[in-house]
């Protein structure tokens, strides 16, 4: 395993990180480690420099995992290369391979090193000499807006090492890595409610008022930067998880308390973002370029908070693309994610959803139990379904790309997307279609687009609120109402309502999940999902299947990969460099 002993480097000690990519015009930077201290503090425009830096720490999730996806670790997907990270690692039960360490070790180096970067913004704030060039109320807003940013990416950098880790030691003060590094952590750890709701949760709460305005952090040359609504959204996004089966117990955040801060979000900020959908354009279009554009790539009012990168071209997405295209296959989805899918019309293909959002499987068969009311035929199971379908997974005959035989998807044996010998073609039968922009396979893939990394956009919101809502009253018009928004929007024919099998609040717990599961695919939502729901073993212990086409066009389904998930694994092992430094304990099992 690498060791952790990279928390000592110079870019530690001047606080500083590699800066990869842009992050708008606002934004745009070279890495702050090429200031001394002494420079950072001796003016304010250096000291906004160092901190605005801080945004390169937000990570971008496509090909992460040394050239795979973290939702390759779960039952949507297998990577096709054999040296993919999560290949190597979280699939067969590996927390200590080489392959995740920019996932499973490198998190907890790279967050403290961003958090270390946010106490001295904090800390060291009143060492800067004023700007002569702003008023003093100017001058005194800046800062309370810096020192506000600063607070909630902490915040957040912390909850990214909560759903890793657990409770980590809390570091408030500006580190000396040059001295003991022991007595500040002490071997302790705080407990869930200390680290969420007394730490993280305050932060976030205290620090909203001096974040940017919606109308401010949305103008043309501060796209990207935190917002009040960014902050209110991750709110939400923390109390439903802390109110969630595996932490409600211990944090002592309710049902209650996720609805209301899902619906305070919808109350003030509602009116400010929606879901998108461009007229006369294809749903499936819409729901695709939600997580693609911005409000400044594409008038976007559905992204809240975001990864800001420059555009890309076929060298940013040649991993995840068709062998038959010149890619290398890459992160593709699993037959296990296919079967979530709904009808168009709203109706359900199978009879019966388990707690992970899956449909059951009979012991001993790949196929569940079929809804023959819904008109789903196993021999064509990609006919008539939720339109969401097509806009994430390339399938046998989708038109794609330019460089094969009539540009379709070919995964009939020998065929382009199957060649024989090609150890990178589809393990399960299908390749990934979302967060992939087609403009870049133009020109024999002469073109360029964004792809920045959406972290919660509206949707998330409406779907946040819709399972905390039915958590304390059940099936009712409001939690309808939210879930037809976002299905509809993706272009849906029925509503909600209308399903006779979604009356009771169980029912309606297992189609909440599998709505978030095909909802958010491939955003980083569903590692995370399945541990709040506490059914993670259930969920990434079972197969991962896929299917056959043979010459005639005829679709078997198959085993396509085991995978490994024990208890332990809900938590990731500390870094054995930090356990032997720090002497903290490690995670259970670990």
């Amino acid at each position: 395993m690498k060791k952790s002993y990279k928390f000592l480097s110079l870019a530690i000690i001047l606080g500083g990180a590699s800066a990869l990519t842009s992050c708008g015009d606002y934004l745009e930077k070279q890495p702050s480690n090429e200031l001394t201290e002494e420079k950072t503090l001796g003016s304010w425009s250096m000291f906004e420099y160092f901190h605005n830096d801080t945004y390169n720490f937000l990570r971008h999730g496509a090909n992460r995992l040394d050239g795979s996806w973290l939702d390759a670790a779960t039952d949507l997907a297998e990577t096709s290369f054999s040296t993919g990270g999560a290949r190597t690692t979280f699939n067969i039960g590996n927390y200590y391979g080489g392959g995740g360490y920019s996932e499973l070790s490198d998190t907890w180096e790279s967050r403290y090193r961003a958090i270390r970067k946010c106490n001295r913004v904090i800390n060291q704030m009143d060492l800067v000499p004023n700007d002569i060039t702003k008023s003093p109320e100017q001058e005194a807003q800046d800062r309370a807006t810096m020192m506000a940013e600063a607070r909630t990416f902490r915040a957040y950098f912390y909850w990214e090492m909560f759903l890793r880790y657990g409770p980590v030691p809390i570091v408030t003060e500006v580190l000396d890595p040059s001295e003991d590094m022991v007595t500040p952590y002490n071997g302790k750890r705080p407990s869930v409610k200390e680290f969420v709701v007394d730490f993280v949760l305050k932060e976030l709460s205290e620090s909203e008022p001096d974040l940017l305005s919606y109308e401010d952090a949305w103008s043309a040359n501060r796209i990207g930067r935190l917002s009040k609504p960014m902050a209110r959204a991750l709110m939400s996004r923390i109390k439903l998880y802390m109110a969630s089966p595996r932490y409600a117990a211990d944090s002592g955040i309710t049902w209650q308390d996720a609805a209301d801060a899902a619906k305070s979000f919808i109350n003030d900020y509602g009116t400010n973002f929606g879901l998108f959908a461009e007229a006369n354009i294809d749903p499936a279009e819409n729901y695709g370029n939600a997580v693609l554009r911005t409000q400044y790539t594409g008038n976007n009012n559905e992204v809240i908070f975001f990864r800001n990168d420059v555009a890309i071209n076929w060298s940013g997405i040649s991993s995840d693309t068709p062998v038959g295209e010149g890619g290398s296959g890459g992160n593709c989805p699993s037959q296990n994610l296919v079967d979530m899918y709904d009808m168009a019309d709203g109706s359900s293909p199978f009879k019966q959803y388990d707690a992970t959002g899956a449909p059951v499987y009979a012991p001993g068969s790949l196929t569940p139990a079929i809804n023959a009311e819904s008109g789903y035929n196993d021999a064509d199971m990609w006919a008539n379904r939720d339109p969401r379908l097509s806009a994430t997974v390339l399938y046998q005959g989708t038109p794609w790309g330019t460089m094969r035989d009539n540009s379709t998807i070919d995964v009939r044996p020998g065929m382009a997307d199957n060649p024989t010998g090609n150890a990178n073609a589809t393990p399960t039968g299908y390749y990934m279609r979302k967060y992939i922009p087609a403009t870049i396979l133009s020109s024999n893939h002469g073109g360029s687009a964004y792809r920045l990394w959406t972290i919660i956009r509206y949707a998330e919101i409406l779907m946040n609120y819709a399972e905390a809502l039915n958590e304390v009253q059940g099936p009712c018009q409001e939690v309808y109402d939210m879930l037809d928004m976002v299905r509809h929007r993706a272009g849906i024919i029925g509503n909600v309502a209308d399903r006779a099998d979604l009356k009771d609040k169980d029912a309606m717990r297992n189609f909440i999940r599998k709505e978030r599961t095909v909802e958010f695919a491939f955003e980083e939502h569903r590692s995370w999902d399945v541990r709040r729901w506490n059914v993670a073993v259930e969920a990434l212990s079972r197969p991962i299947y896929g299917v056959n086409v043979d010459m005639n066009g005829n679709v078997t389904r198959k085993k396509a990969q085991d995978r490994v998930f024990e208890q332990r694994m809900y938590l990731y092992p500390i870094p054995e460099g930090e356990v032997w430094k720090t002497g903290l304990e490690n995670n259970p099992g670990w």
